[in-house]
């Protein structure tokens, strides 16, 4: 049974299928694709008997990718923010996302080549605003000229400033 809330992704016609292919094969524990469902009849985007949604899981979380057409594009006001452990992690997740067609945007963001938005986010970045203010202004600043996230450049810098 699905989650009590799951969010639903809109993507072009026929695109839900690949996109939570290539999601799943980011290498995320407890990702799967579940189930897909074809239209019962002709509606706006598909026809009758046609992939219109594909249920899938990303680290244990439940999500639609729904084959609804191009009316409604991605935005940068949603997005999934993966936390990392490391560089090799960071690196590995960024480069997945970005060489498969997607694009680079800056602090940690990035977008796959359906549109969906991604922050690939080490969980060190988050760790230096519970060090002191010093020391996560001096991290924070450096990741806002950065793309993909160096950690060890924030570490310089909030080493940098003490």
């Amino acid at each position: 049974m699905p989650d009590k809330i799951t969010p639903c992704i809109w993507y072009d016609l026929g695109q839900a299928r690949a996109a939570a292919d290539f999601y799943v094969s980011l290498g995320l524990p407890d990702s799967h694709v579940d189930s897909t469902f074809s239209s019962p009849t002709d509606n706006p985007s598909t026809k009758a008997g046609e992939e219109l949604v594909v249920e899938f899981t990303l680290a244990g979380k439940t999500f639609l990718g729904l084959n609804g057409g191009p009316q409604f594009p991605q935005s940068e006001a949603v997005s999934f923010q993966i936390y990392t452990d490391d560089q090799a992690e960071t690196d590995r997740l960024w480069n997945a996302i970005v060489g498969n067609g997607g694009e680079e945007s800056m602090c940690g963001w990035c977008k796959d080549r359906w549109g969906v938005n991604w922050q690939i986010t080490p969980k060190r970045l988050m760790a230096f605003y519970k060090e002191s203010p010093a020391r996560a202004k001096a991290a924070f600043g450096a990741m806002m000229t950065m793309r993909k996230i160096d950690i060890a450049a924030l570490e310089a810098a909030a080493d940098a400033a003490g």
